[in-house]
């Protein structure tokens, strides 16, 4: 047992020196103490793995040396061999996932199989994994065929009892490396966690198998903690951050029709007014100039499934899942379409790709669109790109919808081409073909899709009685490879445009995704009390804050304060300006988003 045990505490160090060559240019940001740190400390959860492999030999060499047979060696090797596969499997799809999401795999990206794991790969990253999958598994298969598998194929012989004894008594003490501790804490992956402000360095410690089978065994439905504060104090804190508003600032007379076009992954960063790069968008920053412009905006989350219910319904998104996920959840939520359905609007959803993906069919559906428009209405020949119909093509259905819609209508325009892995249809404004290059070119072609829309629907009838309402999905980690608890990851636009609006103005009030509900709501004089995490940007008195949530914690914005915790090591990564009362605005803001979440069934 002792040589398995070795065999598999250097398969997990490997593993992790794999991914740390995959990610490059992370790994070559950290210091020696600090790669020294992330291998002692990752130590730790690579001997749980190890424990837990030697318990399952240690009962099968407890077995042969009662029974002899050399079926028991051929069982534990069978079962190695199936294990390698699995761990080689999950180790190569990790150091490519991490790259995008920046958290080591766990049961997340099952949800996306045959959806977004096969439109954001390009072929020749895949061709890039299996080459390191095939020389992995094959490495590690040759390693223990060569110096293992025949010391286990040769079982002790029948002996006597006592051996027995001794053999169950060694596979049982393995619950202590399994355990990791003599504490009331379980092995966790705090135990790894050492950096105070450098998530990779904390991540890179995780043992990849173990955090994936830990995840499998929590099970996709979370139960968040409430124990920040007791009940009443965190209503308290949280009530201040939505006081009553008196009145609010009217860019809008009457009922006009609301466009809301939501753009795949557009951060500010490619902007040029938000501080981005000037040539990447300039139809987005030529409106920048025309519209009411909010400069101090965010999204709720990372991913398009978390950004449309926090744009639709108001609601954050929340580390380690997506409530979207469960529709006995989302049945609960307040919809933005719904109270505008309600107040004589016309609802409709355009989109080019597959509404089914993510259970967005049953949340647009239970969100009251009266029409939703997917990838089976378009033409067979233009479904050309991996997610589905390019954008301008999707422009063009939807200028066609509003042409043809009954006034007013309330219209959602979701783009897709910017997504992963940016292939756009004979457009090379940018011709490198590095991630970056292809990122920034697939915004300049959407931006460029946007403007023909725009100027051809300035020259309609209904263009001058709408509102424009434009803001991106979320964030993305391009340009310039931003950690996934940057806030600049989750900086995006939000523009109020259209034939309605008279004078340009820039709004800086912190706010996120969550806050387009109310500030709609309020301009047309609808209550908004169902949103209960929703402000109304132009009312007053507001508070100027804002909220996101990457995997496994949440940033909390304030004027010139930025807060980043992380749940895992249960640690402030930043607190950045910010006082105790600012730390405890922060945590009952998530106490209360656990505790509603949780609440729903």
């Amino acid at each position: 047992m002792g040589w398995m045990g070795l065999y598999w505490l250097c398969f997990f160090v490997a593993a992790r020196t794999a991914f740390l060559l995959y990610n490059h240019e992370l790994a070559t940001k950290l210091n020696v103490p600090e790669i020294f740190k992330i291998f002692f400390n990752g130590l730790k959860m690579d001997l749980s793995m190890t424990g837990y492999y030697l318990a399952l030999a240690g009962l099968i060499f407890t077995v042969s040396s009662v029974v002899q047979s050399k079926w028991n060696g051929y069982v534990l090797n069978t079962i190695t061999f199936i294990y390698l596969l699995f761990c080689s499997i999950i180790i190569t799809v990790d150091m490519e996932l991490y790259r995008h999401w920046n958290f080591r795999m766990n049961t997340t990206p099952l949800f996306y199989i045959g959806s977004e794991a096969a439109g954001s790969v390009s072929p020749q990253v895949i061709g890039r994994l299996v080459v390191i999958l095939i020389l992995f598994f094959g490495v590690s298969s040759f390693i223990y065929y060569r110096f293992i598998v025949n010391r286990v194929v040769e079982l002790p012989k029948p002996s006597e009892k006592k051996s027995a004894l001794v053999l169950f008594l060694t596979a049982a003490l393995m619950f202590i490396p399994i355990r990791g501790s003599f504490t009331v804490a379980p092995m966790n992956t705090g135990f790894v966690y050492f950096h105070p402000t450098n998530p990779f360095a904390n991540h890179s410690g995780i043992n990849v198998i173990w955090n994936f089978l830990n995840s499998v065994r929590k099970g996709k439905n979370i139960q968040y903690p409430e124990n920040f504060f007791d009940r009443t104090e965190s209503e308290k804190l949280f009530n201040s951050l939505y006081p009553k508003q008196d009145s609010t600032f009217r860019i809008i007379d009457g009922k006009p029709n609301i466009l809301l076009i939501i753009l795949e992954s557009f951060t500010s960063d490619v902007i040029e007014p938000l501080g981005g790069r000037p040539t990447i968008a300039p139809t987005l920053n030529k409106l920048c100039r025309e519209a009411i412009l909010f400069d101090n905006f965010f999204s709720s989350g990372d991913r398009t499934d978390k950004g449309i219910v926090s744009i639709l319904s108001g609601y954050p998104a929340q580390p380690q899942t997506s409530i979207i996920k469960f529709p006995a959840k989302t049945q609960h939520l307040p919809y933005l379409p719904l109270e505008l359905l309600n107040q004589g609007y016309r609802t409709s959803f355009t989109y080019g790709g597959d509404v089914d993906f993510a259970n967005f069919r049953s949340y647009l559906t239970q969100a009251g669109f009266e029409h939703i428009t997917t990838i089976d209405d378009f033409d067979d020949e233009i479904n050309i790109s991996k997610w589905g119909v390019h954008d301008h093509f999707v422009f063009e259905r939807a200028k066609h919808e509003c042409d043809t819609a009954t006034n007013p209508f309330f219209k959602v325009i979701l783009t897709l081409s910017s997504h992963e892995p940016f292939d756009v249809p004979d457009h090379k404004f940018f011709k490198g073909s590095d991630d970056e290059s292809l990122f920034l070119n697939s915004c300049h072609y959407t931006d460029s899709s946007l403007g023909v829309f725009i100027e051809s629907a300035k020259n309609t009838d209904w263009w001058k009685n709408t509102l424009v309402v434009i803001t991106a999905d979320h964030g993305h980690r391009l340009p310039g490879h931003k950690e996934l608890k940057d806030d600049r990851r989750f900086r995006v636009p939000l523009l109020l445009a259209g034939g309605v609006i008279k004078k340009d103005s820039v709004i800086h009030t912190y706010a996120n995704h969550t806050d387009i509900a109310a500030t709609l709501l309020s301009q047309i004089n609808t209550s908004a009390k169902d949103f209960r995490f929703s402000k109304n940007i132009l009312g007053s008195p507001v508070v100027s804050f804002s909220a996101y949530y990457f995997n496994d914690g949440y940033g909390f914005m304030l004027p010139g304060k930025k807060i980043v915790y992380d749940n895992p090591g249960q640690q402030f990564l930043t607190e950045e300006n910010a006082d105790d009362d600012d730390i405890k605005l922060s945590k009952a803001y998530q106490q209360i988003l656990y505790s509603d979440y949780n609440s729903k069934e």
